[in-house]
């Protein structure tokens, strides 16, 4: 039998049943040769040659491969479609070929039956431009990761690390931290007519007086109502004009499906409305990719491949889910012709977009196989893809303008009028707030009862702090990093405590900010948004065959290095100051301070070595149990998050939920705290035999600013 070699022990196992023993199938574990892990291992004086080393512990494995390759007439690395993917199959073609040189590459981009069988029949030889793309990005991370590290140890302190991504990724979170202190609030105003025709109310916004626009600071050119005298002001001169409908306008609007997803976009979706992290995600969508026991039907893999920044979909697969939409929500819910969507100009465009391999596999059909987080990233994937064929929603629009003597006040309304893709996949509005609803039946001359007017209080705000999801779209905006390189560089700028999540919010702590700072001052170069993203862009043109990829890392490295003599000279050890909390420690009576270690900061005693008393960072809200300690973060065993009483084990409270200071308002016995589903964020007692529960506004994302043609829509 012919071999066939694949990275994961799941894709093996659905290669198998999809083969039916027609082929051998072991899997690699992954990659079988790497750089070491304990040394540069790049002749940055030679041409910047790789030093490959057999992973430690996958001798077994590669033994095993090389048995089974020397008895096989055949070999076909079939690891991922992408760049790491061909490396792999290049180090296994490497040390499978004194063996058997009969080694072909095959390619597929979902794992069923007709796509192998595909590429099984259509072998092909391995793509060197691939491989030196990823050779080349190893070697410039490596340099990166191995020079500025071992700097920051001498001139910070141990365990820090830096990357050649995952520092810029910080910098994002850290200048997006420097923009809210700098933000300075600006107060202003707006006024609501609360009006009445018959028995229905609405309210109309005032928008403008004698042709002077009002708004807010933000909006060019409008006139800013700035203070409260100013609007009650204003307030007292319209309260005794006649309200009359001056103008009605309606039409149709067309709102049209967003694209497939891309890994990205699918990254943002699973964050806003799942509250996944990045690497949940893509966790999910690999098993729900390598393949999903399904019973009777065998194991099959549901999506295609989830590494792609493309939104190209296959023909065969677009009349495959126009059929399926036809018969299921109706002839009209089809677009006349195809739909194609044009992909981002920096976008590989290699695999298509993520989407089922088999549209007639519906979530609800799928779910009694799938585990709860499985079904929800498949109902995501299921849901975008479908609705991206379908046809554009019209909304149906209602503007009205009301004149009250010199003042115009503006009401808007909308409703579906034909669904369209709504019915099966629905945006979330990005800002999170509910859109209006309709208005009364108006006619231009029709007189209105005021009931009210309300002067309302702003702030502007500052820039919001970067969640997950926002914080991927802004890498892949400025063209930094890959799809597959978000997940990890965001999990490990976590891991190194650069950054917290708070609320679901990415906050630099001191030591992030500390280390950007250094960076972006002796750095330059390699922290610049622009710069990372030109180095992504030659690495497509080595994939593409266009640049050596000698050339990139060599043009890379000459001013680094200069960079690095440099910073070594400059950069004085830096002292991180202690701050102390203003108590003493219980064992010496020495003030406690601050610290950070390596799994984050604690509280330590400021005469250690004498003294070694620690405890966890306490969250500023005494335990609800003993009324005595103070609430501490934890991580589980999996690494999950959950609060504790800081005099464990003498006191034994533990929430899931993050502890508030805010008493219960129904059983007034235990605290209220924080419950984060992803979808929304609610209140609820931490006693569970009260039940009480408070909604809270969900989580934002940044907020999208409007055009003037937007209009609401339910």
């Amino acid at each position: 039998m012919s071999l066939v070699v694949v990275e994961s022990p799941t894709k093996a196992r659905t290669l198998k049943k999809l083969l039916a023993n027609k082929y051998a199938i072991v899997a690699s574990m992954g990659h079988v040769k790497d750089l070491p892990r304990s040394r540069l291992g790049v002749d940055v004086e030679n041409g910047f040659t790789p030093r490959y080393i057999v992973v430690k512990g996958k001798a077994p494995i590669l033994k095993e491969l090389k048995d089974a390759a020397k008895a096989a007439p055949a070999v076909y690395m079939a690891t991922d479609p992408d760049r790491e993917g061909e490396a792999i199959s290049w180090h296994l073609s490497d040390a499978l070929r004194p063996v058997n040189p009969a080694i072909k590459r095959i390619e597929f981009h979902e794992i069923t039956k007709e796509a192998v069988q595909r590429a099984l029949a259509h072998p092909r030889e391995i793509d060197l431009n691939l491989v030196n793309a990823q050779q080349a990005r190893r070697i410039l991370d490596r340099l990166v990761g191995y020079k500025l590290s071992p700097l920051l140890w001498r001139k910070v302190r141990g365990g820090l690390s830096a990357g050649r991504v995952q520092s810029v990724a910080v910098r994002l979170v850290v200048d997006r931290e420097h923009e809210i202190d700098a933000f300075v609030p600006q107060e202003y105003w707006s006024i609501h007519a609360q009006l009445r025709k018959g028995e229905q109310g609405f309210t109309a916004r005032l928008v403008g007086r004698d042709g002077v626009r009002y708004g807010a600071p933000t909006d060019d050119g409008a006139s800013v109502i700035r203070t409260r005298d100013e609007a009650e002001a204003l307030v007292a001169d319209v309260r005794g004009a006649t309200f009359t409908v001056a103008d009605v306008r309606r039409k149709d609007q067309f709102r049209h499906p967003s694209p497939p997803f891309t890994t990205s976009t699918m990254q943002q979706e699973a964050n806003r409305r799942l509250g996944y992290s990045a690497a949940r995600t893509m966790n999910v969508a690999q098993q729900l990719y390598e393949g999903v026991d399904l019973g009777p039907e065998g194991t099959v893999g549901l999506i295609t491949y989830m590494r792609t920044d493309s939104v190209r979909v296959g023909e065969s697969a677009q009349h495959e889910a126009r059929d399926f939409i036809a018969k299921i929500f109706g002839v009209a819910s089809v677009p006349e012709a195809l739909r194609v969507y044009r992909s981002r100009r920096s976008a590989q465009d290699a695999h298509e977009a993520i989407r089922p391999t088999a549209v007639h596999r519906t979530p609800e059909r799928m779910k009694p196989f799938l585990r709860s987080d499985q079904f929800k990233v498949y109902k995501l994937v299921w849901d975008r893809f479908v609705a991206s064929q379908m046809a554009s929603a019209v909304m149906d629009t209602l503007s009205v303008d009301i004149v009250a003597g010199a003042y115009q006040f503006r009401a808007t309304g909308s409703r579906v009028k034909f669904a369209g893709f709504l019915a099966v996949y629905h945006d979330v509005p990005e800002n999170g707030e509910e859109q209006e609803g309709w208005l009364p039946d108006l006619a231009a001359g029709e007189v209105l009862a005021l009931a009210s007017l309300d002067p309302q209080q702003h702030f502007t705000q500052p820039p919001p702090r970067y969640t997950e999801a926002s914080l991927v779209r802004a890498l892949e905006e400025r063209g930094i990093g890959r799809p597959s390189t978000y997940a990890p560089t965001i999990e490990t700028i976590k891991r190194r405590g650069y950054v917290k999540p708070i609320n679901r919010r990415l906050t630099p702590t001191d030591l992030g900010t500390l280390v950007n700072d250094l960076l972006v001052e002796h750095f330059g170069d390699v922290m610049e948004y622009d710069f990372t993203a030109a180095l992504e862009e030659a690495l497509d043109q080595v994939e593409g065959g266009q640049l050596d990829w000698k050339t990139v890392v060599g043009d890379f490295w000459k001013p680094f290095e200069h960079d690095l003599v440099v910073a070594e000279q400059k950069i004085v050890q830096v002292e991180r100051p202690v701050v102390e909390i203003g108590e003493a420690c219980p064992q010496c009576g020495r003030p406690l301070v601050r610290k950070y270690g390596r799994f984050g900061e604690f509280i330590a005693c400021s005469g250690f070595p004498e003294c070694k008393y620690t405890r966890p960072l306490g969250i500023g809200v005494t335990c609800p149990l003993c009324k005595v300690g103070e609430i501490v973060e934890r991580r589980s065993r999996r690494g999950r998050t959950f609060y504790g009483c800081g005099t464990y084990p003498a006191c034994t409270f533990t929430s899931w939920d993050r502890p508030t200071d805010r008493m219960c308002p129904k059983c007034g016995k235990s605290l209220l705290g924080l419950h984060d589903t992803g979808r929304r964020t609610t209140l609820r007692c931490l006693d569970k035999a009260c039940g009480y529960r408070e909604a809270m506004s969900p989580v934002a994302d940044e907020p999208r600013t409007p055009s003037p043609e937007d209009q609401p829509v339910s």
